[in-house]
């Protein structure tokens, strides 16, 4: 079963159920009974890069609670970087 998207003109949008391949371009609208015309989307595939991705997850994730922050940022460059990845502390220095 997919959703499809239908538009009423006095109604708005609504969304039906139908098995793939059988949705028809037009239906009755529910709540008017008038012509529901069927609207073409774009289908729901994750088409972003992993870090864009990522990113979304990570505020999705934060929505509720926030994470907490122990204290402000390192200010040397390579304080930061070995904040970013702890494995970078092992590295040798120049």
């Amino acid at each position: 079963m997919a959703t499809f998207l239908y538009r009423c003109p006095a109604d708005g949008d609504l969304e039906l159920r139908w098995p793939v391949g059988t949705a028809p371009g037009q239906v009755r609208c529910p709540a008017c009974a008038g012509h529901a015309r069927r609207v073409y989307t774009p289908p729901l595939v994750s088409g972003g890069s992993r870090p864009a991705m990522a990113m979304i997850d990570r505020t999705e994730r934060t929505r509720g609670e926030p994470e907490v922050v122990t204290g402000p940022p390192p200010r040397n460059r390579a304080q930061r970087r070995a904040a970013l990845n702890p494995a970078w502390q092992r590295l040798p220095r120049p």
